[in-house]
């Protein structure tokens, strides 16, 4: 049986399907059968950081409506073995989508494959409980501003009340030199805000833009400290 992880954010801009997609990316280097769904219904993105976007027949909508088969909507990353995608649709959710077809969905999906990556829509709106539905754990994504932490914060009561027990927290685009010139909070002020352990720091770095522009994972390359950071982030999450 497989274990479906929620990727979450108080609001965007903090990196969240960049994360998603890498996270991804790096389980499924590791060998393990990785699906990835993005459940920002209407804001399709997960498909241009995989370069994937001109394969989309069938999305996610199709999948829980009935339209077609799991099977037809998951589009195979030919750089792995074992890494699948699931598209958003272009349009948002008409209200025909309930939180038991997403249960029902990843149900399916643990019984095939090691990990369901689920890529929320930012905020904590009908989006979010939809999406949230068949997940096992959640990964709040973050940045080190004020505003951000505070809508983590919020994230995860929310994610508290929809039953989800465990949560990690990931904090993205960190520049030190603002933390110890006093400009952005430090790590001991952003962990005790927020209740979830942090499982890891993603410094900023203009190759993670590229590489997402380029719909290439930053993870393909080995031996960068990218690549070996996010293996870090994966293993304290998943072990």
């Amino acid at each position: 049986m497989g274990k479906v992880y929620l990727i979450a954010s108080g609001k965007g801009g903090t990196g969240k399907s960049m994360f998603a997609a890498n996270f991804g990316a790096i389980l499924a280097k590791k060998g393990y059968s990785t699906v990835i769904l993005d459940l920002d219904l209407g804001l399709r993105n997960l498909d241009l950081y995989f370069g994937l976007e001109n394969n989309v027949v069938y999305d996610v909508y199709d999948v829980l409506t009935g339209v077609c088969r799991i099977k037809q909507a998951l589009i195979r990353d030919k750089r792995f073995e074992n890494l699948f995608l699931m598209a958003a649709p272009p349009n948002r959710d008409d209200g025909s989508l309930t939180p038991l077809h997403m249960q029902v969905l990843c149900e399916k999906l643990k019984n095939t494959y090691d990990y369901v990556i689920v890529d929320a829509p930012s905020g904590i709106d009908d989006g979010l409980v939809l999406a949230s539905a068949g997940a096992d754990s959640c990964i709040i994504v973050t940045t080190p501003e004020y505003s951000a932490l505070r809508d983590a914060d919020v994230l995860d009561r929310e994610l508290t009340e929809l039953g989800i027990e465990e949560r990690f927290v990931v904090l993205n685009k960190v520049v030190a030199e603002m933390m110890t010139s006093g400009y952005a909070p430090r790590l001991r002020e952003i962990t005790s805000m927020l209740r979830p352990p942090l499982a890891g720091v993603i410094q900023f770095d203009e190759n993670i833009q590229i590489s997402t522009n380029l719909g290439v994972p930053i993870v393909l390359k080995d031996g960068t400290y990218i690549q070996e950071n996010f293996e870090r982030i994966a293993a304290r999450i998943i072990e």
